[in-house]
């Protein structure tokens, strides 16, 4: 396997486990599934729908998420946006986040 392989697989898994917090991020304001993973894209993380949907699903059960179907238009779609508890969540776990970012940069950083 080649290093550009091995940094792919371990890349992969970096951003594994980040996607729950991303979403909880995103999802102050209600969105549905599609227009989540386009926004997760556009801002560089990038998911498959196939790991997407079923983490949503994961998150609502948890009492994380709130969702609610849309049925105005011709096509009804499943809004999620965060509960009160994921807000909980989310706080705990950006706090989480930067000690960890804190720490690796200590970690990297390069003694004269």
């Amino acid at each position: 396997m080649s290093s550009d392989e091995l940094i792919q697989g371990q890349a992969q898994e970096l951003r594994r486990g980040t996607v729950v917090l991303a979403c909880l991020a995103l999802l102050e304001t209600p969105q549905y599934g599609y227009a989540l993973l386009e926004t997760l894209d556009r801002a560089g993380v990038t998911v498959d729908g196939n790991t997407l949907y079923p983490l949503l699903r994961r998150l609502e059960k948890q009492g994380l998420l709130i969702s609610e179907w849309n049925t105005d238009e011709t096509r009804p779609r499943k809004f999620y946006r965060i509960s009160p508890e994921g807000a909980e969540v989310r706080e705990g776990l950006l706090r989480e986040w930067r000690d960890l970012v804190a720490a690796i940069a200590r970690l990297t950083e390069e003694t004269p």
